[in-house]
């Protein structure tokens, strides 16, 4: 069985992983930080810091992304956010996913000693490149109890006009 493509039974056949347009976008991004950051993993380089805390502040939500025959389908983890501070782009080609969280603890409470503080404020972003051209009047979202899900539907087919061409000659 080595050489083939795993599949899933009644399901069109997985993308390679070197062929998926996400996990190429990915891999790049990871070689890019992995430059920048002196080939350290992200996060490493600021010690106990959560992983989705990148250098510049910003925290990475995890999202799953699914290709379906009708489109994309996005879900994004946003806890403790409000559906009025996400907004979400869509630009020649790139889906923008931007969310404000902001901090829940006072720091003139004289009384307070903070031994753990673990939840983190500041701007959640990501984007992606999409693997076709979507319409920004057609794609939906819904934000439900701290998760955001976004289908980008595909752009109708353009049908090739059959044509009759005269020979010469």
């Amino acid at each position: 069985m080595s050489g083939t493509t795993p599949t899933n039974p009644g399901q069109a056949p997985m993308a390679r992983p070197d062929t998926d347009p996400f996990t190429s976008l990915r891999r790049g991004m990871d070689r890019l930080f992995d430059q920048v950051l002196g080939g350290s993993s992200w996060g490493a380089p600021w010690g106990n810091l959560p992983a989705a805390f990148t250098a510049t502040g910003v925290l990475s939500p995890k999202v799953d992304v699914a290709e379906t025959p009708a489109g994309l389908e996005v879900t994004a983890e946003l806890p403790g956010i409000e559906a009025k501070d996400v907004s979400i782009e869509l630009h020649e080609g790139v889906l923008t996913l931007r969310a404000e969280r902001s901090a829940e603890r006072k720091e003139e409470d004289k009384d307070k000693r903070w031994h753990i503080v673990e939840r983190q404020s500041g701007t959640y972003l990501r984007r992606f490149a999409l693997p076709f051209d979507a319409d920004p009047d057609k794609v939906e979202a819904r934000f439900d109890k701290g998760v955001l899900h976004i289908v980008i539907p595909r752009p109708a087919e353009q049908k090739p006009q059959a044509r009759r061409i005269e020979i010469k000659g």
